[in-house]
């Protein structure tokens, strides 16, 4: 017999220029101060470039620059969401978006999370727009996302090869 599903789950709503991003917490790796990232030739204005990060080099995403949403207070630009991918592949295992501050932790169900769509199309990245609670947050589609990055990775040929660091750990190098 299957475990029936949870009916309430822990998230973190992550400040991205003037907007939130609604996520599982199992979804957050860590949230980090900001480093400068190592720029990609050709990419795109949203994908601020690759930071280090655990023997990692993991994309910077802007996620207010890849959907078009108003970019926020710079001063507050001083953290990195490191989000565990959904891919399961090798050379992509996370994603990093800029923040505005810190992440909250809540705790959901059905109930409190209202669908806000208003039948105009979604930008690119998100999956919907919702209300929780007094918070206007979108979620984000990391599918696309990371497709997004691993096409944009195998255009450049930034990613083609995958070694193994000094630490033992795998890390994507160019």
């Amino acid at each position: 017999m299957s475990d029936p599903l949870p009916r309430e789950i822990r998230c973190v709503l992550v400040p991205v220029g003037n907007q939130r991003l609604l996520l599982p917490n199992a979804n957050i790796a860590e949230v980090i101060t900001q480093s400068t990232p190592e720029p990609l030739p050709g990419a795109p204005a949203w994908m601020l470039g690759r930071i280090q990060w655990r023997g990692w080099r993991v994309p910077l995403v802007s996620f207010a620059e890849l959907a078009g949403t108003e970019a926020g207070d710079a001063d507050l630009s001083v953290r990195v969401a490191v989000l565990k991918a959904l891919g399961g592949n090798p050379k992509l295992p996370f994603i990093a978006v800029l923040t505005q501050g810190f992440p909250r932790l809540t705790t959901l169900n059905a109930e409190l999370i209202i669908p806000t769509h208003d039948g105009k199309p979604l930008q690119p990245g998100v999956r919907a727009h919702v209300l929780v609670r007094d918070d206007v947050a979108m979620i984000p589609d990391l599918e696309w996302i990371e497709a997004t990055l691993l096409d944009l990775y195998d255009d450049s040929g930034v990613m083609d090869t995958v070694e193994t660091v000094e630490d033992g750990s795998v890390d994507a190098d160019d």
